[in-house]
């Protein structure tokens, strides 16, 4: 046999053998060469010369008998199938009955037997390709036909994968996997062998593999069948964890089959069928399963489980969507649960201010119930603030930081707040406690934490502009009063309120500041003057406070002073007005507070009082021991307001330091009462500070008039804001308009269309707008 260099510009020419007898020697050859490849099938090639077979096959492809040659190796190699199959696959044949366990024996030895055989076939088919190679690279591409390698697939295809042999190979495959998904083990390595096979096999090139035609068709109608019935069976037997737990299972089972012993691209179709019946279909059932569901994991602070709900929901179109919502729901019914539970408390009744006790650091017991009002704001807010808290830890460690959670979470909060009429009161009765005296002891990044805190709910506020009423307010009362424990966190919370809403927010609270500052200055220069000219018999300090800035309710309320105030005053207002031309200085005898001597019988009291307990005490100077005042008498003499006297004889007769006494004794002040000096009156202390009863959480009628007032506001900035944008604009139709006043002033407060609609008349009346031909947009008129 001639040999062919690797290398070369040109190769020797083969010549063919002389003939002897064409015939003879072509069916001498073929016989030789058919027995030869007879033992390669038996497996007895080892005797046999590789060069000789391959020089029959050569001289058979010369002598033009390619097709013989390709025919009868055909025929030699589905021979040699029938009787593979008839020895090995056909005897393992399951019988189809039996306890699922040995139905699954059964089929792991076919699925075996066919491994067994494709080997034998792989292996002979292997040699006989070596020996055929030179008719594969001439006669089956002149021919037409698949090469021998290529055609011993088909071959097997066609005599091993064949009907009933496929029908039974299927059904095994299918017994293994329904086997392992019951929970028992099985000999994986028998179905990957067989799977194997299958995905090498195709028949034709154009054509998808046969485990892809035979296997996976089945393999996907009974996985549909068996999780529909298994996500049935799983509802009724399992709570919402254990649900999810298994069906989790289920995804990474369904996985390492499709890794280990399956075709990888299966896993697809089956995750969709998994997605379907074990998600999709019982979204709403799953969230909602009474004592089980989504509630119950954050009532009980699984986060395990509610991430394990977050993973599978997300793995379906709709399951964010359901999931966002069931959030949004769950934190929207827990925010109207605290505001009804702070109904409770009465939110109409007032609340005593602290009370000192002989230290200096106790509270007075409640008068009426009016401090459990103050008590329900407070816990309000600090309920919305754990609850705050509590879901974004939930959102970090079980929804992974998902934004379109967050959207769900903050849009929640901002339902509930803004469905609580009184949110921002009790916001501002918060951050006025905290700055008040709560923040006593803190750190700096303490007191900003709470800060922040308080800010974070102040954001969901959609009427800022209420909320900045109350706080300008309690502001008010902690600077006049000094209640304030820190100017930097006051100053802090201001920066943090400008951030959020502007310089416009903060402009009057931040002239409350200027004006302490500007009246400290001025104390400073008046006690000088003083020093310098007669002193008055009492010493005064004065806050000077520009009426713009502050709270319009701190109105004038009148009271007949005592002489020696009227004097002091007098001397300050004086000096003032030397100071400054074309000001009016109207004085707030309700705001101020007095330090006085009183002698009780057994010892003299320095008592801290208001002003207009003051003045009502020394109406008791004249009076004899035992002898009392009436109600009409003291107003008569003092000329305070009712509303203002009776919290001021509340104060000194009914709280816990009765510096007199009211008859008949009770709680309440009533205009048929009467007042008697209390001459017996004993404390431990010298000093002792008698706060007055104080109103901090709005009545109905208060709320109503902060209502009026806010509205009114509203009207003006409405106006304005219009006003602006047509000035800048010129023209501009309805919506536009609209939409651009709704957004300028959101960081106050939500405009509502028609009130827009309703200034947008009034201004075309006072003829600052006009209307166009078209009625549907307006001119600007300079």
């Amino acid at each position: 046999m001639a040999t062919v260099p690797r290398s070369g510009k040109s190769r020797p020419k083969i010549k063919p053998p002389k003939k002897h007898g064409p015939s003879v020697s072509i069916d001498e050859t073929w016989t030789k060469l058919r027995t030869n490849m007879i033992e390669i099938q038996n497996h007895r090639a080892s005797n046999l010369s590789y060069e000789e077979n391959h020089r029959y096959a050569y001289n058979l492809v010369l002598l033009k008998s390619g097709e013989l040659l390709y025919k009868g190796t055909c025929e030699l190699i589905s021979a040699n199938l029938e009787k593979l199959a008839k020895q090995d696959i056909i005897p393992a044949f399951p019988s189809g009955t039996g306890d699922p366990i040995q139905r699954s024996q059964e089929g792991e030895m076919l699925l075996k037997a066919l491994r067994k055989v494709w080997d034998d076939h792989v292996s002979s088919l292997s040699k006989l390709r070596d020996v055929l190679k030179y008719m594969d690279r001439v006669y089956t591409k002149s021919a037409g036909v698949p090469e021998i390698w290529e055609q011993g697939h088909f071959l097997f295809i066609r005599h091993i994968l064949r009907p009933p042999i496929q029908d039974h190979l299927t059904t095994a495959v299918l017994v293994q996997i329904q086997t392992e998904r019951n929970g028992f083990m099985i000999n994986r390595s028998a179905v990957k062998g067989c799977v194997d096979v299958l995905m090498q096999l195709n028949e034709s090139s154009d054509t998808a593999d046969m485990y892809k035609k035979l296997v996976e068709p089945d393999l996907l109608r009974e996985s549909e069948t068996f999780y529909k019935a298994e996500g049935e069976r799983l509802l009724e037997t399992c709570d919402a964890p254990e649900y999810l737990r298994r069906v989790e299972e289920r995804f990474y089972a369904e996985e390492s089959r499709t890794h280990h012993y399956l075709a990888s691209y299966t896993f697809g179709p089956l995750r969709k069928i998994l997605e379907s019946h074990l998600i999709t279909a019982h979204l709403s059932t799953i969230i909602s399963m009474p004592n089980s569901g989504m509630d119950a994991m954050i009532d009980t602070d699984k986060l395990e489980d509610l991430s394990r709900l977050y993973r599978l929901f997300m793995m379906v179109p709709t399951g964010l969507s359901i999931l966002r919502k069931a959030i949004r729901d769950s934190i929207v019914r827990r925010g109207k649960e605290l505001a009804t539970t702070g109904s409770a408390g009465g939110a109409d009744a007032g609340d005593d201010d602290e009370f000192e006790d002989a230290k200096g650091k106790g509270k007075a017991r409640a008068i009426g119930g009016a401090s459990q009002t103050l008590q329900v704001a407070l816990k309000w807010v600090q309920d919305v603030l754990n609850l705050k808290d509590r879901f974004d830890a939930m959102w970090v460690e079980s929804f992974r930081g998902d934004r379109d959670i967050e959207t769900g979470l903050n849009e929640a909060f901002e339902t509930f707040i803004n469905l609580h009429e009184k949110s921002p009161e009790f916001i501002s009765l918060f951050v006025d406690e905290n700055l008040k005296k709560g923040l006593k002891g803190k750190s700096d990044e303490e007191v900003d934490g709470v800060l922040d805190k308080t800010i974070t709910v102040f954001r969901y506020l959609t009427d800022k502009d209420v909320f900045e009423r109350y706080y300008k307010g309690h502001l008010a009362k902690r600077l006049l009063l000094g209640r304030s424990v820190s100017d930097d966190a006051e100053r802090g919370m201001l920066a943090k309120l400008k951030v959020e809403c502007g310089y416009q927010f903060t402009q009057k609270l931040e002239g409350m500041f200027h004006d302490m500052r500007i009246s400290s200055d001025t104390m400073d220069r008046y006690r000088i003057h003083v020093n310098n000219t007669t002193a008055p018999e009492v010493d005064i300090s004065v806050i000077v406070m520009t009426s713009t800035f502050w709270p319009m309710s701190y109105s004038a309320a009148s009271c007949n002073l005592p002489e020696q105030l009227l004097k002091a005053s007098r001397s300050f207002e004086q000096f003032y007005l030397s100071q400054h031309s074309g000001r009016r200085l109207t004085w707030q005898p309700s705001l101020g507070s007095v330090d006085v001597k009183v002698r009780f019988n057994t010892r003299t009291h320095d008592l801290n009082v208001s002003t207009f307990s003051l003045t009502i005490l020394l109406l008791f100077e004249d009076v004899e021991d035992g002898e009392t005042l009436l109600y009409e008498e003291i107003k008569a003499a003092t000329d305070i307001p009712d509303t203002e006297l009776q919290r001021n004889l509340q104060s000194l007769a009914c709280a816990k330091f009765k510096v007199l006494k009211k008859h008949p004794p009770g709680r309440d002040v009533n205009l048929t009462d009467s007042f008697s000096f209390n001459a017996a009156f004993t404390a431990p202390l010298q000093k002792i500070k008698i706060s007055t009863v104080a109103s901090r959480v709005e009545s109905t009628e208060e709320r109503k008039e902060t209502k009026d007032r806010v509205d009114e506001d509203r009207k003006h900035q409405m106006e304005a804001c219009i006003v602006r944008i047509m000035k800048d604009r010129k023209h501009m139709s309805h919506n536009d308009l609209v939409n651009e006043v709704t957004r300028q002033l959101a960081t106050r407060f939500q405009p509502n269309p028609l009130m827009i609609k309703k200034r947008i008349e009034g201004l075309i009346e006072r003829e600052y707008l006009e209307r166009c031909g078209d009625r549907k947009s307006y001119n600007y008129l300079a």
